[in-house]
């Protein structure tokens, strides 16, 4: 189902009741499948439906909670699958497709229009599949992505021949292992907001990512956020309320 705003708009032009609307609302707000309480109302609430993990799941538990997603909302996301999640996947959704270098599958009967624009840049080749992760993420929930790879501090001539395409977006997601100064160089020079990914690329005192992440979260750069280690996901969902909400006043600037 569609988020409240647009399940109104929908009741307005007649394309459901407003009797379909009530029960829909409602419904319990989860599904209890036992083992999982997949969220039924999160598009509802949050805009978006909800996304399932898939790392360390059970094989039958996958398959029960995408298959209820997909049934629910006509689209399921899995991050951080194996190969071997994704076959499973598509014996029961053969729409299913598998992105190796993210490890998402993503199943979608109408895929959204990419709006807006998001800017992902990596530090290093490296990088790419945490960058990918938040990359996909972002289209999945129908934000247009500008990918700006190998761009690190250690060339700065590179990024600044992108510094452009940077500047026009709505938000921009600095992906950086080793010690991690892509995100403040990033935020000093854009007036949009700057969300830095730490990742564990990197040698041994990078310790899996944790220098990265000091140096991110110590930034001295105005209008940086940062995530997790590694959490391209994460990054690209808040990447997708930023933009969202930047194609929301653009009228009203206008």
């Amino acid at each position: 189902m569609t988020d409240l705003h647009e399940m109104l708009l929908k009741v307005k032009t007649g394309e459901i009741s407003l009797e379909q609307a009530e029960g829909y609302l409602r419904r319990r707000p989860f599904e209890e499948l036992g083992y999982a309480k997949p969220d039924t109302h999160r598009r509802i609430r949050s805009g978006f439906p909800e996304v399932v993990f898939a790392q360390g799941k059970a094989d039958e538990h996958l398959l029960a909670i995408c298959r209820r997603i997909y049934a629910d909302e006509g689209e399921v996301m899995a991050t951080r699958a194996s190969e071997h999640q994704y076959e499973l996947l598509r014996s029961v959704l053969p729409e299913a497709e598998y992105d190796r270098l993210a490890r998402i599958v993503t199943c979608v009967k109408s895929p959204r229009p990419q709006t807006g624009c998001i800017a992902v840049c990596t530090a290093g080749t490296a990088d790419i599949p945490v960058a990918e992760e938040a990359a996909r993420t972002a289209e999945y929930f129908g934000n247009r992505v500008e990918r700006i790879f190998d761009v690190g501090v250690s060339g700065l001539h590179r990024l600044l021949s992108r510094l452009e395409t940077i500047q026009k977006a709505n938000c921009v997601i600095a992906v950086a292992g080793m010690e991690g100064a892509l995100g403040s160089v990033i935020a000093g020079l854009v007036d949009k907001p700057v969300i830095a990914v730490p990742t564990s690329v990197g040698y041994g005192a990078n310790l899996q990512g944790l220098s990265a992440l000091l140096t991110m979260i110590n930034s001295c750069a105005n209008g940086i956020a940062t995530v997790n280690i590694d959490n391209g996901y994460g990054a690209g969902y808040i990447a997708s309320q930023i933009n969202r909400l930047a194609q929301a006043t653009m009228p009203e600037q206008a």
